[in-house]
């Protein structure tokens, strides 16, 4: 199918938003009317300009306040429709959007209504434009798709159909599957649009926090898999208003957008393969079978290989004092690279001392720097990667070392494709064999696992973050929660594998803004997993490093909300143990103090099947980090 997105999407001139839409690789755009007037161009140029850039202008938009007024104000109407009509031939577009009237003049009457939009129709014909009516989530006596189309289909003109907004029909919280009983034909223009399900008025949540799909809570695979089952051939066009993509760089919005319609379409693909997306024939009689783009399969069997941490000198001092202090030993260093390999059990931590971001782009003296991610065919990964428009990196490597592919995220953490378990880990090899023996060796409590990584991520690339990890990975984001921090609230989504082997936690500063987040992002953590949290702590207590001290008031409150014996909470409070339960599940956990003014680990136990992060105890551990970065 087409792929198309509205220039009020992205940020910039009309000339940026055409070209940065090019390069991602749409094929056509909706025209917002506001970037047409505000372009020095006109519109014969504008055309040419599209078609070089092999774009074709799927739609102009909006025209609003049409339908349903008095015969006076027709005429005017009439009159103004007629001069966009004379652009749209020379701008070469020919689908004019008409939104529901939502001035508080607009008549109650369905007849009236369909009598006036036969009349544009009519009037439209001649210039070759069809006109798609649109029911406004906020508009003044049609706000949803049901009534627009029963005034369309009233109006009964070949050049009058649908426009369907994924946002004014869900965000009403509208059933999609009566867009079934639509002939596709009639269907002129389908946008789509995702947002976080929010309590406010319905104008202010769609002109700030729209998000391209994937990004929010709407269910738009099943939305868009009903809208095809009508047959509807056209172009899946994106209209995404959105206060933070209006002010980034156009070009990576437009990738962004792009890589949500690329697993959009992938998901549907899956579907009709599996049957369920060809549920009847729709009001049209049998369906087109449009095309649709299928991606690679995501990846399979993933878990961590490493997580790297790049350190300047005296920040990596302290990281290997504490990694030693959890029973990491200091095992290998690379052949060609100053990379040490830190191990315990299945955790594998590489401490680089070389990244040229550090104490600049972080603002700090450590950071997190790349994930290298098990799967079963890192050949596979890399292309459904390349397929989404994820950055390859670049590397530097000897002949004899390992061919890792590499992609950049949102945040420039890099992402490291490994072969997966069953196929070995040549990329060890790039290891010196020799055990390492200095002062830092391991204190010889083995950790199982890696069990996620917490990236904070700069406030104008969290969708995007979500967006890149849930594809690229084929991970499944949980719900977006917020934090109460010291210094503001802070966002959270976590990703997970389906068998949770891995697990990403993003967090953002709901400003943009902060201490530690005026840098780019703030605090990024490691948590390790293990089956014995207390022996854990008294160990790391007894190496020299003492876990972060939480507060006695935590330890008194939860005595007053769980059943948890007097001794053990004892334990808890001496070792800085906090708690968390769901369901037959419990959550341990115990971070330690901060390594730079932005990087921390933590190590976890889970019992009876917990899934969660122990997100209730995230204000805590953010107020004892900063009350020690105070002191």
């Amino acid at each position: 199918m087409r792929r198309s997105i509205a220039t009020v999407s992205l940020s910039g001139t009309l000339e940026e938003k055409l070209r940065a839409a090019a390069a991602a690789g749409f094929d056509g755009v909706e025209i917002f009317e506001n970037d047409l007037v505000a372009s020095p161009m006109p519109p014969r140029e504008i055309r040419a300009m599209a078609a070089d850039l092999g774009l074709g202008i799927d739609l102009y938009q909006p025209f609003r306040d049409f339908e349903g007024v008095g015969d006076d104000l027709l005429e005017r109407n009439l009159r103004r429709a007629e001069a966009k009509f004379a652009l749209m031939l020379e701008l070469g577009a020919d689908t004019l959007l008409v939104c529901s009237n939502a001035s508080q003049e607009a008549i109650d009457d369905d007849a009236r209504a369909a009598a006036q939009l036969h009349r544009l129709a009519e009037t439209a014909a001649p210039y070759g434009v069809r006109i798609a009516y649109e029911a406004l989530a906020w508009g003044r006596r049609v706000h949803d798709y049901e009534h627009s189309w029963r005034i369309v289909a009233d109006a009964d003109h070949p050049r009058l159909g649908v426009c369907l907004d994924s946002f004014h029909i869900l965000s009403r919280r509208g059933d999609p599957a009566g867009i079934r009983d639509i002939p596709g034909d009639k269907i002129f223009f389908l946008q789509l649009a995702d947002a976080p399900y929010m309590a406010m008025d319905l104008l202010q949540w769609s002109r700030h926090y729209r998000c391209f799909p994937g990004q929010g809570g709407f269910d738009l695979t099943a939305f868009t898999r009903h809208v095809l089952a009508a047959g509807y051939t056209g172009p899946l066009s994106l209209e995404v208003f959105n206060d933070v993509f209006r002010a980034s760089d156009p070009a990576r919005t437009a990738a962004d957008a792009l890589r949500s319609l690329s697993v959009l379409e992938d998901a549907l693909d899956r579907e009709r393969d599996g049957g369920r997306a060809d549920e009847g024939p729709g009001a049209g009689g049998a369906r087109p079978r449009v095309s649709l783009a299928r991606l690679p399969d995501p990846p399979e069997d993933t878990g961590y290989a490493f997580v790297e941490v790049a350190a300047q000198e005296g920040a990596a001092e302290r990281v290997r004092a504490v990694l030693a202090a959890l029973g990491f030993a200091h095992t290998n260093d690379h052949r060609s690279k100053p990379v040490q390999l830190w191990s315990s059990g299945g955790a594998r931590v590489l401490l680089s001392s070389t990244d040229p971001r550090l104490g600049h782009t972080w603002g700090g003296d450590a950071a997190v720097t790349a994930l290298g991610v098990e799967v079963a065919d890192p050949d596979r990964a890399a292309q459904r990667a390349d397929r989404l428009l994820a950055p390859t990196l670049p590397r530097r490597r000897d002949p004899a070392e390992s061919r890792l592919n590499a992609v950049a995220a949102p945040d420039g953490t890099a992402v490291f494709f490994c072969p997966g378990r069953q196929e070995g880990r040549e990329w060890l090899a790039d290891f010196s064999a020799e055990a390492v023996r200095d002062r830092h060796a391991g204190a010889g409590a083995g950790r199982a696992a890696i069990d996620h990584v917490g990236l904070f991520q700069p406030f104008d690339h969290f969708d995007e973050a979500s967006l890149f990890y849930r594809s690229v990975l084929g991970l499944t984001p949980d719900a977006s929660l917020e934090v109460a921090a010291p210094d503001g609230l802070v966002r959270s989504r976590a990703l997970a594998a389906a068998d949770g082997g891995l697990r990403i936690a993003l967090n953002v500063s709901v400003l943009g803004r902060g201490t530690p987040s005026d840098a780019p992002g703030g605090a990024q953590h490691v948590a390790f997993s293990c089956d014995d949290v207390f022996a854990a702590a008294e160990a790391m207590r007894a190496a020299g490093v003492g876990p972060l001290p939480i507060p006695d008031n935590y330890y008194a409150d939860l005595a007053a909300r769980t059943d948890l014996a007097p001794a053990m909470r004892e334990r808890m409070r001496a070792n800085g143990i906090l708690y968390d339960s769901a369901g037959a599940g419990e959550f341990f956990h115990f971070y330690t103090p901060m390594l730079d003014n932005r990087l921390f680990f933590e190590v976890v136990q889970r019992t009876g099947g917990y899934q969660g992060y122990g997100a209730a105890n995230t204000p805590i551990r953010m107020a004892a980090h900063r009350a020690e970065r105070t002191r």
